[in-house]
């Protein structure tokens, strides 16, 4: 493991004339993300417009709805983690989680309307979410040298994002075909993450090994003590949960456009399109540069694109502000996601990955659970603008503190100490 020398985990550097490649195992990761998300953003697309404008739910309820998406699956993250450590059966854990979502497929389409049937399948496609991204991460930063995280992490997040946009996509045009038939989205999207499956199975190596040149290294000892012993992944975390209650939810963002700008409900699949969009074209550039400039410096200029979409909405609202606020949804997405993974990696051993950054999952998906439901409490007692008001003080005040939780950034020519 490589320390900078401030104790800020960071890469070792690269050597002079070395270019590295991505990994295959990445790469055979990032397209079981990218046709998953195809399968799941078929079915997920709409329900934001359809609990709201169909079921009227109050924002305070559809913030607590919102938020346990992200929330409620905590505890099964840290198990899918946990059971990948316990043997290194990281790819095995990853694809029983990537099984159980595709099942849910068929379980929306075995339900038959039934709401009880749907709430199940539903929950199946958290839980399998919970359990696949711990083990998956894991695999990730373990298939590379830790100079290029950043890279690799970005790499997949691209995928990942391709499939959030086909998804849509691809439902309309079932539904365009079929003539609205619902049965159908469900059945081409069980299939659809079936295939997923399979290309885990055949493609993704079990123990993938560092991607780099030259000799081994030599095993390290095994390390029991809990990941939150470590004083340098502790910062990590508190930081990333600071930041994370402060993160109201997406599409508390695309509810304010909808309703300042009084835009027909229908556009309202559209406009995560226009995020993903940005962080698909930014993800691989951002983690490249934070690789090179430091992932801390990167993570936390991406939450303050972040408090810029907040305070654009706080503007007097026009049509130019939804490109706006889409366009740093995305570069927050590009800047973050992958980043903190590639952040946290190097503090912790390869034994004890995947449930490390299963904790660091679990401690920001629980902090952005308490930023939704806080907003949509805020939202239902106050009103939207000074609900806006108090999400934005409150973002940038995590921003303050967590910037002086994670340790300061050494020069990019400040070699690293090599920590045994």
């Amino acid at each position: 493991m490589y320390l900078a020398a401030n104790g800020r985990p960071d890469a070792p550097p690269r050597p002079p004339g070395v270019r590295r490649r991505v990994p295959a195992a990445v790469l055979a990761l990032g397209t079981v993300s990218l046709v998953t998300d195809i399968s799941s953003e078929m079915v997920t697309a709409v329900l934001p417009l359809y609990l709201v404008l169909g079921l009227g739910l109050t924002p305070l309820q559809f913030g607590f709805l919102d938020g346990m998406f992200n929330g409620a699956t905590a505890l099964v993250r840290l198990l899918g983690g946990r059971l990948a450590d316990r043997g290194g059966h990281h790819k095995r854990v990853a694809g029983a989680g990537y099984l159980l979502s595709a099942l849910s497929r068929l379980g929306l389409l075995l339900a038959g309307g039934a709401t009880a049937g749907i709430a199940a399948a539903l929950a199946a496609d958290r839980l399998g979410k919970g359990v696949r991204t711990a083990p998956r991460d894991a695999l990730i930063s373990l298939s590379g040298p830790p100079e290029s995280l950043g890279r690799s992490f970005g790499v997949h997040r691209a995928m990942d994002t391709t499939g959030a946009l086909l998804g849509p996509l691809a439902a309309f045009a079932v539904l365009w075909a079929t003539a609205d038939a619902y049965d159908a989205v469900f059945a081409v999207s069980f299939s659809i993450g079936l295939l997923g499956v399979l290309l885990l199975v055949a493609y993704v190596p079990a123990a993938p090994g560092p991607a780099s040149p030259g000799p081994a290294p030599a095993p390290a000892p095994p390390r029991r003590r809990p990941v939150l012993r470590d004083p340098v992944f502790r910062r990590v975390l508190y930081a990333s949960a600071l930041l994370g209650a402060g993160t109201i939810g997406d599409a508390f963002l695309y509810l304010l456009l909808l309703r300042e700008l009084d835009l027909p409900p229908a556009l309202f699949t559209l406009l995560p399109l226009g995020a993903a969009a940005v962080y698909l074209l930014l993800a691989v550039p951002a983690g490249r540069l934070a690789d090179r400039t430091g992932r801390r410096t990167a993570f936390l200029l991406g939450h303050c694109a972040l408090l810029g979409a907040y305070a654009l909405l706080l503007a007097p609202v026009r049509v130019p502000t939804v490109v706006g606020v889409l366009a740093l949804l995305g570069i927050f997405y590009a800047a973050t996601d992958g980043v903190l993974m590639a952040l946290a990696a190097p503090a912790l051993p390869a034994a004890g990955r995947a449930g490390g950054l299963a904790v660091l999952q679990t401690g920001q998906a629980l902090a952005r659970l308490l930023g939704a439901a806080g907003f949509g409490a805020a939202w239902t007692l106050w009103g939207q603008r000074p609900a806006l008001w108090a999400a934005a003080l409150a973002l940038a005040g995590a921003l303050a503190a967590a910037s002086r939780i994670l340790p300061a950034a050494p020069a990019a020519s400040a070699a690293p100490q090599e920590v045994p």
